[in-house]
């Protein structure tokens, strides 16, 4: 059976590769702003999570920052570092502990780190779904971003 963090690890491999493969697309689609942006705040989102994780506070910082399309594939880089460097650090115990943040307002809440980490990956690809529907509006044919075909390219 796999440890947890090793799944989220894998998890956020798919992640990572999925988020370069859109950014090399949207590097020659610069007039798709919408699907920059996106990218973008998936990305920040990304870094106030683990803030969040590692129980750091996080209210205030922009959840849509204007970032060079330019920049993002280092971002995404050293997020999926950050990632995986904290996920190594956990034991099986620690992914039904609770976190406990505060949102963009200031609201509290807790919730249990496991859930806190699917939610951060399904929010990466509920974002990807958009912005790979603005680069089709944009007249660009996308990438397979589907999880399976990652999962083939990495057992191939």
């Amino acid at each position: 059976m796999m440890k947890m963090s090793a799944y989220f690890i894998k998890l956020f491999g798919y992640d990572k590769a999925t988020n370069l493969k859109l950014i090399e697309l949207l590097k020659i689609a610069k007039e798709c702003d919408e699907a920059i942006g996106l990218m973008a705040h998936l990305l920040v989102a990304q870094q106030i999570w683990l803030k969040r994780c590692k129980g750091e506070n996080t209210v205030g910082g922009s959840l849509w920052p204007d970032w060079d399309i330019m920049e993002m594939e280092a971002i995404v880089l050293r997020n999926n570092t950050d990632w995986v460097n904290f996920l190594n650090t956990l034991n099986e115990q620690d992914f039904v502990k609770s976190v406990s943040y505060k949102n963009s307002r200031g609201t509290a809440f807790a919730n249990r780190l496991e859930d806190v980490l699917a939610h951060v990956i399904n929010h990466g690809t509920h974002h990807r779904a958009q912005i790979g529907q603005h680069l089709k509006l944009c007249g660009h044919n996308l990438p397979s971003t589907d999880y399976i075909f990652y999962i083939r390219e990495q057992d191939a």
